[in-house]
Parts: structure tokens; sequence; C-alpha cells
């Protein structure tokens, strides 16, 4: 991919709120979701997010403004998942992105048949962005896999196969859920360090964990890896991720076979996917520790920006906080170790097949200095060292009533400001 006319810092719309400050949805963006009106019994459609509107794609694709070579795309982007649109393969994406930045432009005189195709975006709901048939969770992160490494093993050295590979575990795809779908506690087993026996209960340590939603396009074949120099032609785009952790649950379950319970409760995603188009002008190199080994040949990119800087941040509004909240994390997606493609290549490797609709998290991402740290187990040193919140309050892990939002975004002088949305959950006490 290459910048092109719709990344053009310049280009407005003729929908007045894509052009306000710190706008996640300008025109240079136009990310892919799921949606109905809320409070309507109708079905869920494709829509495309513009400022504060969302362009009802299943409305849209019947009007006679697209060109010929963008109309299939058009009519996959309204259907009720992103599923046939994400099959279609890039060479679709683009074209239908270039026909939205032509088509809702400011001066395009298609603006007033397209008007009656915009929802307000506070009168929507949101689905899930496809049929989520997989997900495999990743661990790409240098400094949360030291850092999370101190607390639960404290003494141990570094994973000696981080350095050789995207780690990762396959969760569990039938409690993926959009923003929003409440938190429930889990509970399970867990065992303190001084005891001899495990106690079940709900988990007493909560946590949240900011990644990256990686959504995969066409699939492969199984037996075929995809090459590391393809596997961008096998992603459809990105977004946020918070695959909520039981902590205490996690230490005591995780070995040999790694989390369970501890991790298949739930894990929320946001409603929007940011097309890698969208995200060019963030492209950046990734970084490699002092003595980090050179990768093997499957996972060696041709590319030197393989990488996305992406800002990335976790919010906790408490019950007694509301709105203000306190900011716990801010990093950056640029310190990630392993790339998007390299996810897609090593899981393909061995002969497993991606299917449309797949989802892959790139593990918490956590930066190298202070609340650069993707989740509290980090942030807390395990629960030792409790964080000061704005009102006074104190948190080790979370609590009842507490609302985690993720929030992520690319902006770089010389490029429009690409964001996308929120992705948020709110803890509720465990069952029975």
């Amino acid at each position: 991919m290459h910048l092109n006319a719709t990344h053009d810092p310049a280009l407005r719309s003729w929908v007045e709120s894509a052009q306000a400050a710190a706008n996640d949805f300008p025109i240079q963006n136009l990310p892919h979701g799921v949606f109905r009106r809320r409070g309507m019994q109708e079905p869920f459609r494709g829509g495309v997010a513009i400022g504060e509107c969302i362009v009802d794609m299943a409305q849209a694709a019947l009007l006679d403004v697209w060109a010929p070579d963008a109309r299939a795309a058009a009519q996959a982007a309204g259907e009720a998942t992103l599923d046939a649109l994400m099959a279609l393969g890039p060479v679709h994406w683009h074209r239908l992105r270039a026909e939205l930045s032509r088509l809702l432009r400011a001066g395009a005189p298609q603006a007033s048949r397209l008007r009656d195709a915009l929802v307000p975006m506070f009168a929507a709901e949101h689905g899930l962005p496809a049929r989520v048939g997989d997900y495999t969770d990743f661990l790409t992160s240098w400094h949360h896999m030291v850092n999370a490494g101190a607390v639960l093993q404290p003494g141990a050295p570094p994973l000696a196969n981080f350095k050789w590979m995207p780690i990762a575990y396959h969760g569990r795809s039938s409690t993926v859920e959009v923003s929003g779908a409440a938190v429930h506690r889990p509970s399970g087993q867990a065992r303190a360090p001084d005891a001899q026996e495990p106690h079940f209960g709900p988990s007493r340590r909560l946590d949240y964990e900011l990644e990256i939603a990686v959504w995969i396009g066409p699939g492969s074949v199984r037996g075929q890896p995809i090459a590391v120099n393809a596997a961008e032609q096998h992603v459809f785009g990105l977004g946020l991720l918070n695959d909520w952790s039981a902590r205490d649950l996690q230490g005591w379950e995780s070995m040999p076979l790694g989390p369970f319970l501890s991790k298949n409760f739930l894990t929320t995603v946001s409603p929007w996917v940011v097309t890698l188009e969208a995200l060019e002008p963030f492209r950046c190199a990734l970084p490699r520790e002092p003595g980090a080994a050179p990768e093997l040949p499957y996972l060696r990119s041709p590319r030197a920006d393989a990488g996305f800087d992406l800002q990335i941040e976790a919010w906790l509004h408490t019950p007694r906080s509301g709105a203000p909240g306190t900011r716990l994390s801010r990093s950056s997606f640029r310190h990630s170790h392993w790339s998007v493609a390299q996810m897609v290549a090593h899981h393909t490797v061995g002969g497993c097949c991606l299917c449309t609709g797949d989802l892959l998290g790139t593990g918490t991402q956590s930066g190298p200095g202070p609340g650069e740290q993707g989740c509290l187990l980090e942030l807390s040193h395990g629960g030792a060292r409790p964080i000061e919140l704005a009102d006074g309050e104190r948190r080790a892990f979370l609590e009842d009533g507490d609302t985690i939002v993720l929030k992520a975004w690319g902006e770089r002088d010389g490029a429009a400001r690409i964001g996308f949305g929120d992705c948020r959950g709110t803890v509720r006490p465990a069952a029975g």
C-alpha cells in the first residue's frame, strides 16, 4: 500500500462534524462497523463512520452513485456482518475506500442523495464486526513480557522463546463481544502463595489488558503457510481489544497448558475496524532490544516499516469519579516487538488455516517508560503498590462498578488524525 488521494490532510467532507478537532473519524479514516438504530427491532447492517454520523451502507449501496468496480464492495459493506467485505480482499477494499472518499468529500454532487443514508452516531448501537470463528491472543510486547514475568515469576529470566517467535494461545471466540458488554466478574480456583490448597470464589484480581485487535480478511488454505511479505493482504484492519484477565485464577491454572477460566469469560472489541490503508501514514520501524536475535527466515519481513505508531490509552472511571476518570496507561503500538505480518505468518507456518473474520489479539501493549504499562498487573506490581486515582481512591485491581475505556489514534505532522473510537466495559459482581 502507498499514500494516495484518500490520505490528503487537506480533504474536507460535506459531513460537517468530520472536521471537528480531535475527531476520530475524519474523511481520511472511514472505518467499517456493524450497527442498528438504538431501541429499534431492526436488523444489524454495515456502516461507515464519518464525523458524528454513520453512513448506512445497506441503504447507500442501493443508490446509483457507485462506480461499477466498487459496487460489489459497497453492497458487501452493508451486510449484517463485514465477513463478505473482508473476504473480497485488498483490491476491492481500496476501490471502496476511494469511492467513499469521493462521495463524502466537500462539493460531491451526490451529497444530497447520500444525506438520507446518514444515521447519528448517538442513535446507534453496535454489533460484532464479524462472525468470530476463532480467536488467538499473542504476546508481542517485550516490555509486557519482562514486567509481567517479574511479578508472576520473580527472579526468572525473560522467556527464552520470545525473541524467536510471537507466542500465543487460542482463546474463546464465543465470549468475544462488542464494546459496552457487561464484564461479569469470573469465579474459579486460586491459591494464595502461602496456602497448601486452593480456594474457590470470585476473582479478587480482575485486570484489563490494553491490546490491538487484528481482523483477518481473506482466509488461507490448511497446509499452506502465509508468507510474511504477503501477510498484510490477509488483514482487513485493526481495532481495540481488551482481554480481561483474572490474575489470581491465571497464576494457579496456567501451568502447564496456559490460561483457561482466567481469560475465557470475556474479550471486548471496539465496534469500528480501521483499515490498514487508512493507517498508512503511521507506518514505522519496530524496535529491537539490545542483543535481539535475528528473525528466522520465515519471519524476516522485507519492509523496514512493518509497525504502526498508534497512541494507545486506558482510562478508569469508578462509580465515585464518574466522567473525568483517571488515565491509567498511555503507550504506543510502535513499541511492539513483533509486527502484525509476523503474527499472521507465524500463525499459519505449521499448517493452520485462518478464516475470514478470525480475530487476533496483539497481547498487552506496554512501553519502556513510567505509565506505559498496559495492565494493572504491571502498574500495581501485582497489587503490592496500589495506584492513586485522580479522586483520591486507590486501585490494585478492578472493583465492581469500575469502567475501563480503551482509546487509540494515529497522529503526526502532515497527516490527518485517525482514531479508533472507544472500547469499554463495566465490571459487574460475580454471578450467585
